[in-house]
């Protein structure tokens, strides 16, 4: 190709776009960044993690005011200010989206406003949002145009209404009484804040159980957690039809052979979300789609070699340091497709893949499930140990839940973890450092823990799994 205007175009300046695009620049290459959102910012920043974290903070806090009692403390919780949450979530996104836009901005690439669309494998026609069109080539390109909801067809939910993790992120009022529609992440967390500040919450969930990427002893405990909070929980079923009687929305579904119905305030809708790549035109760059997910290969690339994808729009996890990992891989496999640097092409590793969940009690993971290990036909050592029985959890008065190690049976090498309980997206980090060096059970086992301490937990399912011979393992599973 002669003469392109770029060496990398990068489509979309959310965290895998910018990932990308700033490793690009550092290699040298000629880069450019083309966002339409209204906002700068990406999905992360603006209408995700962390807009709800920075909620999930307000109503966790109003839950431990509920509670000062148990530990002799007087206080009384005297309910929310919707507008103050408000306040604040938006002041902090404010300071995060601005740093963000000053980091696109910086002048190590161009930042280019508008929406792309592919007239061939090399070249993109931009509608600029300040009118006009741009045609731009380049000689290799990272699509990161991340995800929007998808919206199912459920009979009178359109005419009634319903917040989406949008409008719900940015609301002032806080509703009496909230029906959560679905059982993924995004839902249990929804479901955390509206129970931690103090309205009545249902949840319901299609398949049958929450989380279902996650193993089943996990996702029933943080069930029975959630319900002993007071959260209404109906798994197994399937959706009929919503309408509105009064102030009040009903929500009409299934469990079983039994017709039920829910009524409350408000309903969030939380039923899943799919790529942003409609408008992208991708047929005209021969860009691999199933059912509007790109498929990236484990290089990133989705169809020509010049051609990446990174995130939501591609990625079998849609969590963010993932994102930016697809991005920098994408970035400099590209480098070498165009010959500015030297070496084979890079691969994604999703040995370490990590999940959390920020409910209350929260609930993490890192590498298989028992349920992937039997898939792989991996005879696997597992071991738990209960928060109940541990002596830090309990100064806490966070009892609940328990931590799992997961191990190959033979080597003993740590294949996975999980954990529920208090400060669970943290404690799962040590587990993550004791894989990346590929550590056994035994290793982790020998590294000391200050006592009292919510991380010596996993020192006991350690300890059994290290200790156990290969005839021995307490608990065991197998294909």
């Amino acid at each position: 190709m002669s003469d392109p205007d770029f060496d990398f175009v990068v489509i979309g300046g959310g965290s895998a776009g910018y990932a990308g695009a700033s490793t690009a620049a550092a290699l040298g290459l000629k880069t450019a960044v083309i966002e339409g959102g209204r906002e700068v910012g990406g999905l992360c920043i603006l209408r995700g993690c962390m807009p709800s974290k920075t909620l999930l903070e307000s109503g966790h806090r109003a839950e431990a005011i509920r509670r000062a009692g148990e530990f002799g403390l007087h206080a009384e919780y005297l309910g929310a200010d919707g507008g103050a949450i408000r306040a604040r979530k938006r002041r902090l996104i404010g300071e995060f989206a601005e740093y963000r836009a000053g980091q696109l901005a910086s002048g190590r690439f161009e930042f280019i406003r508008g929406h792309a669309e592919f007239r061939d494998p090399h070249t993109i026609e931009v509608r600029l949002l300040g009118g006009g069109t741009r045609r731009i080539s380049a000689r290799a390109f990272l699509i990161a145009t991340g995800s929007h909801l998808q919206w199912l067809d459920i009979p009178g939910l359109r005419e009634v209404g319903c917040w989406s993790s949008d409008e719900a992120l940015d609301a002032e009022t806080i509703p009496a009484s909230v029906i959560v529609l679905g059982g993924g992440a995004i839902a249990l967390e929804a479901a955390s804040y509206y129970a931690g500040i103090g309205s009545r919450v249902t949840i319901i969930q299609r398949g049958p159980r929450v989380l279902r990427e996650m193993d089943e002893d996990v996702t029933d405990a943080l069930t029975g957690a959630l319900e002993e909070r007071g959260i209404t929980v109906f798994r197994g079923t399937a959706l009929s039809h919503v309408s509105r009687d009064g102030d009040l929305k009903t929500v009409h579904f299934t469990q079983g052979a039994e017709s039920r119905s829910v009524q409350a305030h408000e309903i969030f809708y939380a039923l899943g979300r799919q790529p942003a790549t409609e408008s992208l035109t991708l047929e005209n760059a021969g860009v691999a789609v199933e059912r509007g997910r790109i498929l990236a290969s484990p290089a990133q690339q989705c169809g020509a070699p010049h051609l990446f994808a990174a995130g939501d729009v591609c990625s079998p996890h849609e969590v963010v340091h993932i994102a930016v990992q697809q991005g920098e891989i994408a970035a400099r496999n590209a480098a070498r497709v165009i010959g500015r640097i030297d070496g084979e092409l890079e691969q994604i590793d999703y040995r370490l893949k990590l999940f959390a969940v920020f409910t209350l009690p929260q609930v993490a993971a890192v590498g298989l499930t028992e349920q992937e290990c039997a898939a792989l036909q991996k005879t696997v050592g597992v071991a738990t140990y209960p928060f109940a029985d541990h002596g830090k959890s309990l100064v806490h008065g966070e009892p609940h839940g328990f931590v799992k190690l997961i191990v190959d049976r033979a080597s003993r090498e740590i294949l996975g973890a999980a954990c529920i309980g208090p400060e669970a997206s943290e404690l799962i980090h040590e587990i993550v450092v004791a894989m990346h060096f590929r550590a056994t059970a035994g290793d982790l086992a020998k590294v000391p823990h200050y006592h009292p301490t919510l991380s010596e937990i996993w020192t006991y399912p350690a300890e059994e799994l290290a200790l156990a011979s290969s005839g021995e393992v307490l608990s065991e599973s197998a294909s």
